[in-house]
């Protein structure tokens, strides 16, 4: 698959081949959506927690006598069905972690970007450098680009000006291609790379090293 490399003002400047194998793979929406919920899930912190019965203060004597009152029988201020009282079935701090083999994560990495090369959604850069953090150089970068309502930009490595320049904008956002994840891959339209991002997925995806997770 050949795709366009382009410079910041959006002239195509050569061609680069993609991976048949990464970007023209088998498309298993099955296996994004279990990729994309166990990342959900795992960025659940699980630290919900109310207090049952016999967690909450007081409620130690009996409000009222059993019999002779003309009200009903009651044991204890701190029931569920009074205010102030213990929750039935109260959450309690637990983990969400969910388990996926890295083969199975990669496959639903290879899923995503085949979507991605296949509905033109890839945009090659040949290089991104600013001598200073300016947003507006950003601007009519993604502009010149045509991109579309949100973009992911990924960076082979830390380029602080690059990131100061984006940080104001509300519709782009730069990762590292060694924390790529399948849920910026969904959640964004449009995928910038720069060739050395290129090269660096390429190599990911083929060879045994372990993938940072977000």
């Amino acid at each position: 698959m050949q795709v366009a490399v382009k410079n910041m003002q959006g002239q195509e400047v050569g061609t680069v081949e993609l991976s048949d194998a990464i970007f023209a793979a088998e498309v298993n929406t099955s296996l994004m959506h279990q990729a994309l919920v166990r990342q959900l899930a795992n960025k659940r912190l699980g630290t919900h927690k109310t207090k049952t019965r016999s967690e909450t203060r007081g409620g130690g004597a009996k409000p009222w006598r059993q019999k002779g009152t003309g009200r009903a029988r009651q044991g204890s201020i701190r029931a569920p069905h009074w205010k102030g009282g213990g929750v039935v079935f109260a959450p309690r701090p637990r983990s969400y972690r969910k388990q996926m083999p890295r083969k199975m994560r990669r496959a639903a990495l290879r899923s995503a970007l085949s979507l991605k090369a296949g509905a033109e959604q890839i945009v090659v850069l040949d290089g991104l450098q600013l001598e200073q953090p300016r947003t507006r150089s950003v601007v009519e970068m993604l502009a010149a680009l045509n991109t579309g309502r949100n973009t992911l930009l990924l960076l082979p490595e830390t380029n602080p000006n690059v990131e100061l320049s984006v940080r104001n904008l509300p519709n782009v956002k730069i990762l590292r291609v060694n924390y790529l994840n399948i849920r910026d891959l969904l959640g964004f339209e449009t995928l910038i790379m720069l060739q050395q991002s290129l090269t660096v997925i390429e190599s990911f995806l083929a060879d045994g090293r372990k993938e940072t997770e977000e």
